[in-house]
């Protein structure tokens, strides 16, 4: 069974992206780098990216973590501490839905392998 079932499938999914970026929009830490985004495109895409890395049967197509990611930060400064800050948020996401912390974890550590690459220092 994979992380995407152990959390719900695609209805879990959906409620933890649309949950996550209401406190993504509410953080001062991080909320400046979706000014200019159009949310319901990235609701949509976050929810196809994280079935696929979690296992799911979406097949992601989207653009590398480097590529999408290169303009926050070269030229808003995108850096270890807003990606904590997500990684934070994500977890305190999954903790009110009733997520267990082992399977918190596990999204975490999905979450860290690829950190270098969202902060440009890994293959995009």
């Amino acid at each position: 069974m994979s992380l995407y079932d152990d959390l719900g499938g695609e209805a879990a999914i959906d409620a933890a992206v649309d949950k996550f970026y209401v406190r993504v929009l509410a953080d001062d830490r991080v909320k400046h780098f979706f000014e200019n985004t159009d949310m319901k495109k990235q609701h949509a895409h976050q929810k196809k990216f994280l079935t696929f890395a979690f296992g799911g049967p979406n097949a992601y197509s989207g653009r590398t973590m480097g590529v999408a990611h290169k303009r926050l930060v070269d030229e808003l400064g995108l850096n270890d501490t807003h990606f904590d800050a997500i990684v934070e948020l994500l977890a305190g996401t999954l903790k009110d839905m009733g997520v267990p912390d082992e399977k918190i974890g596990e999204v975490g550590a999905i979450a860290e392998s690829v950190r270098d690459d969202v902060l440009g220092r890994g293959a995009s």
